[in-house]
């Protein structure tokens, strides 16, 4: 299983992500992730950076994968956020993870605010099945699990189904029909070896940490039971 960790955005300043950047890479981790929201989920008056520029900053100075958690349908046309995958990806020398969402009525208050056209679920879904299918020929593809119309174009394109904060016995069952990774909040550093045990054991191929996730700890996780004897 593989190891992520989201960045810290919703701040005024890059500083913060990109020093989680660097401390992610010294401690083993494999990529790092960032929201897509235009200010933090019910905080309309706290400030959001852009997932792009940071992850290509990122990408364009550390040995990581990197990706959006995840790029919302409906921010952009389809023809646009295909091009942002392929410019990220000429980027990254190490790859991009293309996760993608439908979005729901927690994030409509976004659009609304941007003057931006929310349509209805049936739609978002088709322009997900449409990004998702042009984009998984160059890129591992991920889409954010949720209804089950949507769980079934992740099965239907071959894209990994990401869950949030899942149990491990929720990932076991959505292995059993494809690729499944996990994202979610850490806990407290006693908790994070378990957890991601337990997660690799479910078959999770990606586990995503929260952006307060004790890097410590899961440092001693990478390296294995001889590094907490």
């Amino acid at each position: 299983m593989r190891l992520g960790i989201l960045l810290p955005t919703f701040t005024a300043t890059a500083g913060p992500a990109l020093e989680l950047a660097e401390r992610a890479a010294a401690a083993g981790l494999d990529g790092v992730f960032a929201y897509d929201h235009l200010w933090p989920m019910g905080s309309p008056t706290r400030p959001a950076l852009a997932p792009g520029p940071i992850l290509a900053a990122v990408a364009g100075r550390l040995p990581l994968v990197v990706g959006p958690l995840v790029a919302r349908i409906g921010l952009g046309s389809p023809d646009h956020l295909v091009r942002w995958f392929e410019t990220l990806g000429e980027i990254a020398p190490r790859g991009v993870i293309a996760a993608l969402g439908t979005g729901d009525r927690l994030s409509a208050a976004e659009n609304r605010a941007y003057g931006l056209t929310l349509d209805d679920a049936v739609t978002r879904r088709e322009q997900l099945r449409e990004v998702a299918t042009r984009l998984r020929p160059s890129f591992e593809v991920w889409i954010g699990g949720g209804a089950a119309a949507t769980n079934a174009i992740a099965r239907a394109v071959g894209a990994t189904l990401n869950v949030w904060n899942a149990t491990a016995e929720q990932v076991a069952a959505a292995a059993k029909d494809g690729p499944v990774s996990w994202a979610g909040v850490a806990g407290e550093a006693a908790q994070i070896g378990p957890r991601l045990d337990a997660l690799a054991g479910a078959g999770a191929t990606w586990a995503v940490l929260s952006a307060t996730a004790d890097l410590d700890a899961v440092a001693r996780w990478i390296k294995g039971p001889a590094a907490t004897q």
